[in-house]
């Protein structure tokens, strides 16, 4: 059987993904699917490796734009073994360090080409997480989504300039897809060379698509460096009690002993007169499940029919009355509180009480009020507190 070409193993991978990705990961089906799409990528790794498509010690000027697309590579296999069904936690753990080697090695890819500018390095590069402000959290975020706004809007013009299919792609696999050059289109190396103006387009298409799924990758990197942080300190599961013998022999688990009333702890049964059980299930013998005397079962019936919520132990008047007494309510306000003079008024009033030794104290006051506020203003005229905006 011929060994199918690297655009060709590429693109049937990135459909059988994007088909995985609709799918539920715990269907057998779409596990299939990840197994496929896994295999056709880890083909094309072997294909770019043997081919050397890139190289340290080129530039991005020196390849071609066929090959830039393989640099995408690391990245949907990354997304694909996030796919991946892992049910136990060391299985889980070992999936998370492979997709964290593969985000590494796009992100490395990129900044090794240096593809993404200084600008998007500094503004990616740095985890969120490390930030405590929420203020600078919260512009950081910003800045990025606006970034990579701008990025989407660029890829979506170029992707109508090469008349690509004008389907809104709903993952980044789909877009990688959409961008693909068009397998129908002669090569660099044919007699009859491709459009330049064509060539030009679709090289900057794909040159923005890398840079859009660096933000991406660093994103997820972030993510995956928390889950394995979370499954690295995640404490010891329990230990089985279904020992593997036992499990080729088709034996169940062994249940708490305690709560049955035929098990080892109590082979004579609750009375002491027997076991209730026989071995296949089937009592032996009539027994009663409630307590021996009426005045225990009238108990556990009357903790039967029960409210599921916790009763009120007082009234809300008790409770206010209580609050009340602590110093926890506000009284006043309202009409009765705005028709009710304020301290000088009553302070005036009172002061206008002649012959009354009450008046008279209530005028002394009022007068080393009036005079303490005169010494007040005699040493600060109106406006000397303001000094802004004086010219």
């Amino acid at each position: 059987m011929d060994e199918l070409p690297l655009s060709a193993l590429f693109r049937r991978a990135l459909a059988s993904a994007a088909k995985a990705f609709d799918l539920p990961t715990i269907e057998d089906g779409t596990q299939e699917l990840v197994r496929s799409s896994l295999s056709d990528l880890r083909q094309c790794g072997i294909g770019i490796s043997k081919l050397a498509l890139f190289s340290p010690n080129e530039q991005l000027a020196d390849i071609p734009t066929r090959d830039l697309v393989y640099l995408l590579v690391p990245y949907v296999m990354s997304e694909v073994q996030s796919r991946v069904r892992a049910i136990e936690r060391e299985d889980r753990l070992e999936l998370v360090k492979e997709v964290k080697r593969c985000l590494e090695a796009y992100i490395h890819y990129l900044e090794q080409y240096e593809i993404v500018s200084g600008e998007d390095r500094d503004l990616y590069g740095r985890p969120t997480s490390s930030l405590t402000d929420p203020a600078k959290r919260r512009e950081l975020k910003i800045k990025q989504y606006k970034r990579e706004k701008e990025i989407k809007a660029k890829i979506e013009v170029a992707r109508k300039r090469t008349n690509q299919s004008a389907t809104e792609p709903n993952s980044n696999v789909e877009l990688i897809a959409s961008i693909l050059p068009d397998p129908s289109q002669k090569a660099a190396d044919s007699d009859e060379d491709p459009d330049a103006d064509t060539e030009e387009v679709l090289r900057d298409a794909v040159i923005l698509l890398l840079r859009l799924i660096y933000a991406e990758a660093q994103t997820q990197l972030e993510r995956t460096n928390e889950e394995l942080e979370l499954l690295r300190n995640a404490p010891p599961l329990p230990p089985q009690r279904l020992s593997v013998d036992d499990a080729r022999l088709g034996k169940k688990p062994e249940t708490d002993d305690m709560w049955r009333l035929d098990g080892p702890l109590n082979k004579g049964g609750p009375d002491e007169k027997g076991p209730l059980l026989d071995p296949q299930g089937k009592p032996l013998r009539p027994f009663v499940l409630l307590g021996q005397n009426a005045a225990d079962r009238a108990r556990l019936q009357a903790q039967v029919f029960q409210p599921g919520h916790r009763l009120p132990t007082m009234s809300v008047d008790e409770y206010l009355q209580i609050e009340q007494q602590r110093g926890n309510v506000i009284t006043g306000g309202g009409a009765a509180s705005e028709n009710e003079p304020t301290s000088e008024e009553q302070l005036a009033i009172d002061a206008e009480q002649d012959g009354a030794a009450f008046g008279e104290e209530k005028a002394e006051e009022k007068r080393q009020k009036d005079e303490s506020w005169a010494q007040f203003t005699d040493s600060n005229p109106k406006g000397a507190g303001n000094t802004m905006n004086r010219g």
